[in-house]
């Protein structure tokens, strides 16, 4: 921040008087500072070739006249540029600014003079012309030749002001008045060159040394009024005593001046003063009056600068004050700008308790994190106030800084209680409608679970009623408010999501209700016939009420639960949350969006298919979101279908325990997974509708986060195990039937396996729609087609680079899923299996074992190969025996661990003779080597390659002996 000390009085002050003085000087003096001083052209000045006599034409122009001189043209080019500058310097810039009269008196010259003084005046003259006026030669021939010469030459002097030439002085008089002329132009004007020159030398170089003391205080001035002030109070008094130092000099200064005028004004005066009854004549009187205003000047000057001084310590500390007060006030508002905007963004209001509870969990670390600049805002504005009431002299500036911060605070604390309070009754509403879902699914189970045998005795029939009955009995506690208080109490929270969620939680109630209904009245009525076997009512109606949703149904409104004990419960539209006499109408709506539901149509997925006119890439875009969408509810009935009911008490008994102690291994990170595909990559991946060529980066941006797959291969042969042993088990049985899943649960579970390779496929029919457009051409025209795919390659490279880098990740990724799931199968490694670094690849071999006796330096050979599954690592190689092992699909591999070695004390060795599929590695000792034969000439290739550049990379790094683990 910069010390604007201009904008207050102090400053304005001094700028204005002193400003008045430098005006009165130039007034006094008719000049600005200039670049000559006529000490310094005072040779050629006294040459007198041109003089300022001090006439002025009728309109105060200045005169300059140039009188008769025998060696005009003789005059150097310089000599005479320094005169006319000096001389058009001397008069006031606004007297410059009309334009100077020649005066060329060339009566006793020849026309070349004439000509000579016409061309370096057109060349040389540095300020503005207004006329020119000439006294031709008196010689007729010499008048004759000028008048031709002059008509003929007009426009190479290149002249825009009119050349006056006359015949005499007389015609010169009518133009310009005598006494504004000279006595050899036939004026009364008094001049006397030398005494000019004397008087304009002294009283010049006061006039410039006044002037440039009076500069000297301006631009401290100045120095003072824009200084950045420093950050620190000892910086800051470091300032004041350099500024003093420099208010010290410039007084000396001052006083030094006053000195020399008064000097000067005593040698003027010196006649008057040695003979009191002298007079001075009228130019020294005249630069008497010049120095006594110039004194005065100086004068005013020193007051205006004491003043302005006295001043400057109570400005430069309120400055200070305002400085810091500003910068925290800079520093506060961004913090609270900052936090607003987070604030702004923190919109959502959940689709689950879980997420709710996440949402609660994010604002309350928001509230947290604004406390400290809350804090610093109250605190500076109470500062504020304090600076405020001491009358400083920007109060204008700070009060309404101070009204802000406590706006932000207010809007802060406020918006924060309200989200809150949103929140708050958004995790209330999905409580409710998880209680109501839980009873739902708890009757539904009840109903499966009740067996048709035991319902052929009354006994049966009673102990299934009673059953009935008791549950029913706990339904008060999962009733939900009526229409308008629903509306009253949640109206905020009514989303479209969340009105498709309670329209689905209430209509599952209804549905239950009403099955409930039926299977009481089947029970009683097989309690009145007990003369034949009693069927009872099929535990699910029609249509069958599920927990999860169809993939398809997506109920578009919101409706309270409405149900008498005689009709079965038909849902309504929000609208009836206030308008309950149309109930009736909306029934029959919501009646044939159910019935679209139950059939599996959805009058609303028709709208959300893509149109036919997309382009093709927008196309693949489109089905990408399509089958992300449908991903994610996979996967949501996976969690909501299996894992969340083996909490559910009334379930317990048709788990197994194996299965209860394993289902953190059956089902992973597949939670993970949901949250990352629900929560980021989804929204990521709807950014890219408009903008397909995003869709590389997105994936690229992901790669990290996109390693969960990897975790969750890792667990899936174990997955696998514990589904081959508790697949049979009811439980699984009854959530497929709920799930309305026509596969088993396993199947599913295989789904994010499939969806990287989907990603895989997408990305490569991305590749395949972007590389033929770049070979496009005009036929046509050649050259233009050529410069167009130029330009068409050169704006297309980066997204087709990073489709290539996106591809190449996600075909990593899959190997490294399926190496994972490979590894998965080897069992007795001793150690972390990490610690051999990335798996690269694997395989089978015939291996045959070389050893050479230390002693007997004989070679000995196993002529018997050894069928060994071989994995190469980033920094070593695991050999593997390979067993096969009986499972219910049949024999599979299982891989028993037999060595390890490090990849850095080895050795890869093409063979001469033999077959083309075998090759050697050797330790580097020299006392054991393998040949590996593999199944076909291109593997061999492949891992020959592979570990040639591997062990290139670290051949830098070799250190210890190989290292070998028995298993």
């Amino acid at each position: 921040m910069l010390f604007w000390l201009k904008e207050e009085m102090a400053l304005q002050e001094l700028t204005r008087r002193l400003a008045t003085v430098i005006t009165h000087v130039d007034e006094i003096m008719q000049q600005e500072i200039r670049p000559l001083l006529a000490v310094d052209i005072i040779e050629q000045l006294h040459r007198q070739f041109a003089i300022l006599s001090g006439g002025r034409g009728k309109d105060n122009a200045p005169i300059i006249t140039f009188p008769e001189f025998v060696g005009f043209k003789h005059i150097p080019d310089e000599d005479f540029l320094n005169v006319m500058t000096y001389l058009t310097s001397v008069p006031s810039m606004e007297a410059a600014s009309i334009g100077f009269i020649i005066v060329i008196d060339r009566r006793r010259d020849k026309w070349s003079s004439v000509k000579a003084s016409l061309t370096r005046i057109a060349v040389s003259f540095p300020g503005n012309l207004q006329l020119i006026f000439i006294l031709r030669p008196s010689c007729f021939i010499q008048r004759t030749i000028t008048d031709i010469g002059i008509k003929y030459y007009r426009d190479e002097f290149k002249m825009k002001v009119p050349i006056v030439v006359l015949n005499s002085v007389s015609d010169l008089h009518g133009y310009i008045d005598k006494s504004q002329l000279t006595e050899d132009l036939g004026g009364t004007l008094e001049y006397r060159h030398s005494q000019w020159i004397n008087h304009r030398t002294a009283i010049e170089n006061f006039a410039m040394t006044l002037k440039t003391t009076v500069k000297m205080l301006q631009m401290f001035g100045a120095c003072l009024a824009m200084t950045e002030l420093p950050t620190g109070v000892p910086s800051t008094e470091e300032l004041l005593v350099s500024h003093t130092k420099q208010w010290d000099k410039l007084q000396d200064e001052l006083k030094l001046v006053g000195k020399q005028g008064a000097t000067l004004l005593l040698c003027i005066q010196e006649p008057t003063t040695k003979n009191p009854t002298g007079k001075l004549n009228l130019n020294k009187f005249e630069n008497v009056a010049t120095m006594e205003r110039l004194l005065g000047q100086l004068d005013e000057t020193e007051k205006a600068f004491s003043q302005f001084w006295s001043k400057y310590h109570l400005k430069l500390n309120q400055c200070l004050q305002l400085q810091h007060f500003e910068h925290n006030f800079c520093e506060v508002k961004l913090a609270l700008d900052n936090l607003l905007a987070e604030q702004a963004e923190f919109t959502d209001i959940g689709d689950s308790v879980m997420c709710v509870e996440q949402l609660l969990k994010e604002h309350k670390k928001l509230e947290g994190k604004g406390q400290e600049p809350l804090e610093k805002a109250r605190v500076l504005a109470l500062t504020g106030d304090q600076l405020t009431q001491s009358h400083h002299y920007a109060t204008a500036s700070i009060r309404p800084k101070c009204a802000e911060l406590r706006h932000l605070c207010d809007g802060f604390t406020n918006e924060n209680k309200r989200k809150h309070d949103i929140l708050r009754k958004s995790l209330e509403l999905h409580r409710q409608l998880d209680k109501v879902s839980q009873w739902c699914e708890a009757g539904i189970y009840l109903l499966a679970s009740q067996a048709v045998d035991k319902c052929q005795s009354r006994e049966g029939v009673d102990v299934a009623l009673n059953d009935i009955e008791a549950f029913l009995g706990t339904a008060k506690e999962y009733e939900l408010p009526s229409p308008k208080e629903f509306y009253h109490q949640f109206g905020l929270m009514l989303t479209l999501e969340v009105k498709a969620k309670a329209q689905k939680v209430l209509h599952k109630l209804g549905d239950v209700q009403e099955i409930f209904h039926k299977r009481q009245m089947s029970l009683m009525k097989l309690a009145a016939r007990q003369t034949r076997p009693v069927q009872p009512v099929a535990p699910h109606p029609e249509p069958s009420p599920k927990w999860v949703a169809r993939r398809t149904s997506q109920p578009s409104a919101l409706g309270p639960l409405q149900k008498t004990s005689e009709k079965p419960y038909v849902e309504t539209d929000v609208n009836s949350l206030e308008k309950e006499d149309d109930k009736a109408k909306c029934e029959g709506k919501n009646e044939e969006i159910l019935e679209s539901s139950v059939d599996g149509e959805n009058p609303e997925q028709e709208q959300l298919d893509p149109p036919e006119n997309l382009s093709p890439i927008r196309h693949i875009v489109h089905d990408l979101l399509e089958t992300e969408e449908i991903y994610i509810k996979e996967i949501k009935s996976i969690i909501d279908g299996y894992i969340t009911p083996m909490d559910f008490i009334w379930l317990k008994h048709l788990i197994p325990d194996v299965l209860q102690n394993n289902k953190d291994f059956l089902f992973g990170n597949i939670k993970e997974l949901y949250e990352f595909h629900n929560r980021t990559f989804l929204k990521e991946l709807e950014k890219c509708t408009e903008n397909p060529e995003l869709l590389a980066r997105c994936f690229l941006k992901r790669k990290e986060d996109l390693q969960i797959y990897f975790k969750y291969h890792q667990n899936l042969p174990r997955a696998m195990a514990i589904w081959h042993e508790c697949q049979d088990c009811a439980y699984f049985g009854v959530c497929q039937r709920q799930l309305d899943h026509n596969l088993p649960l396993f199947k599913y579970l295989r789904g994010p396996s499939q969806r990287l390779t989907n990603y895989q496929m997408l990305l490569k029919a991305l590749l395949d729609l972007e590389l033929p457009e770049d070979l496009e051409t005009d036929p046509g025209d050649p050259e233009e087609g050529s410069a167009k795919n130029e330009t068409k390659k050169t704006k297309d490279s980066a997204s087709l680079t990073e489709l290539h880098q996106a591809l190449a990740m996600m075909e990593d990724l899959i190997k490294s899923c399926e190496l994972a799931v490979e590894l998965a199968a080897v069992t007795g490694y001793p150690d972390d299996i990490g610690k051999l670094g990335k798996l690269l690849m694997h395989d089978s071999f015939n291996v045959w074992t070389v050893h050479k006796d230390r002693y007997k330096m004989k070679d000995f050979i196993r002529f018997k190969p050894s069928q060994r599954h071989i994995y190469l690592f980033e920094r070593g190689m695991m050999f593997c025996k390979i067993r096969m092992e009986p499972s219910d699909q049949g024999p599979s591999p299982h891989y028993c661990f037999k060595k390890s070695v490090k990849l850095m004390t080895l050795s890869v060795h093409q063979l001469e003779r033999g077959s083309n599929r075998k090759f050697e590695i050797a330790n580097r000792n020299g006392l054991e080597k393998y040949i590996l034969q593999a199944a076909s000439k291109e593997i061999r290739d492949c891992w020959f390659s592979e570990m040639s550049k591997l062990l290139l990379e670290q051949q830098n790094n070799i250190e210890g002996p190989a290292e070998w683990r028995i298993g």
